[in-house]
């Protein structure tokens, strides 16, 4: 009995917070709350897309900081208020019963802006890496419809530029991006068609292992291993690895760091066995 009393209670006090949203003085405590306790309400997502006009006022949260972004003047409170907006998009995104319609909308683009700022400030990075997050939410959900719906987009180039010049985290969670399109047949179909597009991603990732010789990180080569290898499962990709594969790659000193990470090593030998390139 308790307990169903404080479910409907929890009911009850989302529905008040969503209607918040709805009124200029109450939208920004509602937004912060809402995004803190998203993972207690399974049913947020649903509940957002449905409710009159709250999509609209999630839109309109995003839209409106548009003109801060270039010349670049965004705060750190206009960055935080905006991500707890994008933090229950994220919800939406990820939500099944919400997700194809997250897609029909075009609700994704309304993102890039973000993701195509240049400005290494923390409430810029901060932005960018939420709006990472919404994609990333996506495309973790392996379906078909979300790859061919970005592969209509601009989201490889976006998140290519974010590998090469991004925080850390931020260039992780875009490689993840960009592993989980390869990992589709039509996206892999796609990088493949053509020369230029297979040397835009194949170029960033050799800049990123570049990179990581100076500044090693496990988690993002992890990533960047595995695009490779999904890249070589292709005829033309692998035929095209097989001359600009690089060597550190091959070197021990460059991947010791793999050596508690049983999965990666076994991807990095199944990569270089199949570009033909025998040394590890």
């Amino acid at each position: 009995m308790g307990e169903e009393v404080g479910d409907a209670a929890d009911k009850g006090r989302l529905y008040q917070l969503v209607q918040d949203l709805a009124v200029e003085e109450t939208r920004e405590a509602a937004l912060l709350e809402l995004s803190k306790r998203r993972e207690q309400f399974p049913d947020l997502a649903p509940i957002l897309w449905y409710s009159y006009g709250t999509t609209a006022t999630l839109l309109q949260e995003i839209v409106g900081i548009y003109p801060l972004l270039s010349p670049p003047q965004l705060t750190a409170h206009a960055s935080n208020r905006v991500c707890n907006a994008l933090a229950l998009l994220q919800c939406v995104a990820s939500h099944p019963e919400t997700r194809t319609l997250f897609l029909k909308a075009y609700m994704p683009l309304f993102l890039y802006p973000f993701l195509n700022t240049i400005s290494k400030t923390r409430p810029f990075e901060y932005l960018r890496l939420t709006s990472l997050g919404v994609i990333g939410a996506l495309v973790k959900m392996d379906d078909s419809d979300v790859i061919n719906f970005l592969l209509t987009t601009e989201i490889i180039p976006l998140c290519l530029r974010i590998m090469e010049s991004g925080s850390e985290l931020s260039k992780t969670v875009a490689t993840f991006i960009v592993q989980k399109i390869l990992l589709d047949d039509m996206g892999l179909q796609y990088v493949c068609a053509t020369a230029e597009r297979f040397f835009a991603v194949s170029n960033v990732l050799n800049n990123m292992v570049a990179g990581l010789a100076k500044e090693p990180s496990v988690r993002l080569l992890k990533h960047m291993i595995r695009c490779y290898l999904r890249l070589s499962e292709n005829v033309r990709g692998r035929e095209a690895l097989r001359h600009c594969l690089p060597a550190q790659l091959t070197d021990p000193n460059f991947t010791k760091c793999l050596q508690d990470d049983n999965s990666t090593r076994r991807w990095l030998q199944q990569l270089t066995y199949a570009v033909g390139d025998q040394r590890l």
